[in-house]
């Protein structure tokens, strides 16, 4: 039953959403100042990084410019990445979990001030499982931790979602199926999550795993495999993960997060290679 309304409360969280086609929710990974340029390029929102904008190490102070930036920015900062640095331990012997819940609760307090309300959880080094450490235990660990980050989620009106990451980058989730086992262990709509493109292409999972996660998708990302390149320099074929996410009658977002050569005369070039490619799996149709 909890789960039934649960899942009704996030439907209505999501009308806004129902009438927009996809191609009117996409936005780039970078900072504020360029939302201009991305304005320009046909997007409809920032995600910015987590750990450098909403500083939450620092006091309240600190953040203020960037809560000012926010208010007066042309585009809404929906979301953010780069949760935790580095330096942050998320398994293993060091990992401090109220330490890291009060990192937290900053964080989600001052998203409420921007109206940033999706959270990615990457953070590869950070969940990284140290050599020589229990595999089970890290893996109980950070399933602790998604629960935990779950309740504050709630409390602050942030979703949070895991990206799994190609392997190179982190031990821990390297698969959307792999994700899902999370998501399902801690059984909370406040956690879904991510569909990378990207690190889908370089662990070679297959886009029936968007169609596995179903409604628990609730974000994704986007970028060509090679040199992790803008859509449309190497010309990847996106559109069996659009056709999977036609499939699922998803509503989310999504946003292009990739490494750039010319990043104001690429992005829009980027912007409109991901709604050509939207439009032909969507064939034009997305209701």
């Amino acid at each position: 039953m909890k789960r039934k309304l649960w899942g009704l409360l996030f439907a209505i969280a999501l009308l806004p959403l129902c009438a927009q086609d996809l191609s009117e929710r996409i936005g780039i990974c970078t900072s504020m100042q360029d939302a201009s340029i991305l304005q320009k390029a046909g997007c409809s929102y920032v995600e910015i990084a987590i750990h450098r904008f909403f500083v939450p190490d620092q006091p309240d102070a600190a953040f203020a410019p960037n809560r000012e930036e926010a208010a007066a920015c042309v585009l809404p900062v929906v979301a953010g990445n780069n949760f935790f640095p580095g330096s942050f331990r998320l398994t293993g012997p060091d990992f401090d979990l109220e330490k890291t819940l009060s990192y937290i609760e900053v964080a989600m307090r001052r998203a409420r001030q921007t109206g940033t309300q999706i959270f990615v959880l990457g953070s590869g080094g950070a969940r990284r499982i140290p050599e020589g450490f229990d595999r089970a235990t890290a893996v109980a660990q950070f399933t602790e931790l998604c629960r935990r980050i779950a309740l504050l989620g709630e409390k602050y009106r942030v979703t949070v979602v895991l990206e799994p990451l190609r392997k190179e980058e982190t031990n821990l989730i390297n698969t959307v199926r792999e994700g899902m086992e999370i998501v399902r262990a801690v059984d909370h709509p406040n956690l879904q999550v991510l569909a990378d493109f990207y690190h889908m292409a370089c662990v070679g999972e297959d886009a029936q795993a968007i169609v596995e996660a179903g409604a628990s998708l609730h974000h994704c990302h986007i970028a060509e495999k090679t040199g992790r390149a803008a859509p449309g320099v190497h010309g990847d074929d996106f559109t069996p993960y659009f056709k999977a996410l036609k499939q699922i009658n998803y509503r989310g977002r999504l946003s292009i997060e990739c490494n750039w050569t010319q990043f104001e005369e690429q992005a829009e070039s980027a912007v409109a290679e991901v709604k050509r490619q939207i439009k032909q799996a969507y064939d034009e149709d997305f209701r």
